[in-house]
């Protein structure tokens, strides 16, 4: 093994050792810190620009599918999932199955044809405007006291899944926040993001799958636009940290899991606007 591949090798093990440890401890599947690591690493190897982020948000969102599963078994172990939001009797209800759809159409379908400095910039301002309140904001303000039904999910849930899928993340960092506003408990929301996190991996990696078939110029060992063996380092790694992540998460009081997560979201928001502008 050269040294650069060992150098690889050993960047894609932290990476899925950190991706593990959020995905349990915030509910987030951890493609903040994958995507931007894929993209370097396919960038070094010489993987062509015109599909450079396509390859490391389809690799993360892979990576996901296997960490949302052990987050929401770990958090489920606690009773902090909330499987009404989840998989309701009323599945016309369920945020899960229409954020699902919108993960699915996102990867098949806009992906392929879509910039992603744009979606990145704004989910920037979002997420920072988000994570200001969560650090700076009275720590029991909510926007109001349940989810909201109705419309809203497949509304609210298909453009969550429309987002998350392009960007190639969990969704937590827009979930979590969410459900908080409408006053589901902390450790509860971050549960439950666990289980939207599946919601937007599993079909959204299915999408970049298909729509990656026969596309030139992709990394070695990828099937669509996923990379099998970025995916393989990094998930058997977070695979152990997931439920390290989920300890630590019930190891600390609601307000202070709130400052937490608000810096750590800040810190991601930061991060992607860095991407677009700098």
């Amino acid at each position: 093994m050269t040294a650069q591949a060992l150098y690889f090798t050993l960047a894609l093990i932290g990476v899925g050792a950190f991706s593990g440890l959020s995905a349990g401890m915030f509910g987030i599947g951890g493609g903040a810190i994958m995507v931007p690591a894929l993209f370097y690493t396919f960038s070094a190897l010489g993987v062509s620009s015109n599909i450079l982020m396509h390859c490391a948000i389809a690799t993360s969102t892979a990576v996901i599918v296997v960490n949302s599963v052990r987050s929401v078994r770990s958090h489920n172990k606690r009773d902090s999932v909330d499987w009404t939001l989840l998989w309701p009797d009323k599945k016309f209800q369920s945020y899960a199955v229409w954020i699902g759809l919108g993960a699915f159409s996102a990867a098949l379908w806009i992906a392929p044809i879509m910039s992603f400095e744009a979606l990145t910039l704004l989910f920037a301002v979002i997420a920072g405007l988000t994570a200001l309140q969560f650090v700076f904001g009275r720590p029991d303000w909510t926007f109001r006291q349940t989810v909201p039904k109705g419309f809203a999910p497949p509304i609210i849930g298909s453009l969550i899944g429309t987002v998350s899928s392009l960007m190639g993340i969990g969704g937590g960092s827009i979930t979590v926040p969410l459900m908080s506003m409408c006053g589901v408990p902390m450790h509860k929301a971050v549960g439950t993001a666990s289980g939207f996190g599946f919601a937007i991996a599993a079909p959204a990696v299915i999408g970049f799958m298909i729509s990656g078939m026969g596309v030139p110029d992709r990394p070695i060992m990828s099937l669509g636009y996923v990379n099998i063996l970025g995916f393989l380092l990094i998930a058997s790694t977070a695979f152990f940290f997931v439920p390290l992540g989920a300890k630590a998460a019930h190891s600390l009081r609601p307000e202070r899991l709130k400052l937490v997560f608000g810096v750590c979201l800040l810190l991601v928001a930061i991060n992607m606007a860095r991407k677009v502008l700098v």
